[in-house]
C-alpha cells in the first residue's frame, strides 16, 4: 500500500530543512567562513589593472581609499616614469592622462574628494 504525502507534511519537512541550513550557515559564519566570493584587495587590483594598461613594470606611488570600493592615487609605468593620477573601480581603471579628462575629474570629485596633489618626481640616478 502506497503512502500519500500530504501538503502539510511536505511543508513541514521543507521548513525543517530550511531551519537546518540556516543553523549550519550561522555556525559556519561564526567559525570564520566568509560568504560569497573572496574580494581581491584594492592594492592588488590596482597593480593588476595598472600592469594591464601600462606594462609589467608599472608601480603604485600612492593609493588612498575613496567611496565604497573605489580607490584613487598615483601610479607610474616604471621606476623613473612620471606619476599619473588614477581612479580604480573593481572593473575599471581610469587615468588622469586619459582622453576622458572630464570623466576622470568627475569621478575624483564624486568618489575621492580628498585626492592629493601629484607627488614630486625626483630624477633617480
Amino acid at each position: 500500500m502506497a503512502r500519500k504525502l500530504s501538503v502539510q507534511k511536505v511543508i513541514g519537512g521543507l521548513g525543517v530543512v530550511v531551519i537546518a541550513l540556516g543553523a549550519l550557515s550561522m555556525w559556519a559564519i561564526s567559525q570564520g567562513a566568509r560568504p560569497g566570493f573572496a574580494q581581491e584587495p584594492a592594492s592588488e587590483r590596482v597593480l593588476r589593472q595598472a600592469r594591464e594598461q601600462l606594462g609589467p613594470k608599472a608601480e603604485i606611488r600612492l593609493i588612498e581609499a575613496g567611496e565604497g570600493r573605489v580607490v584613487c592615487g598615483y601610479l607610474a609605468a616604471g621606476h623613473s616614469a612620471p606619476a599619473t593620477g588614477f581612479v580604480s573601480r573593481p572593473n575599471r581603471l581610469l587615468l588622469s592622462n586619459d582622453p576622458l579628462k572630464g570623466e576622470f575629474d568627475q569621478m575624483v570629485a564624486q568618489d575621492c574628494p580628498e585626492f592629493p596633489a601629484p607627488p614630486p618626481n625626483p630624477i633617480l640616478r
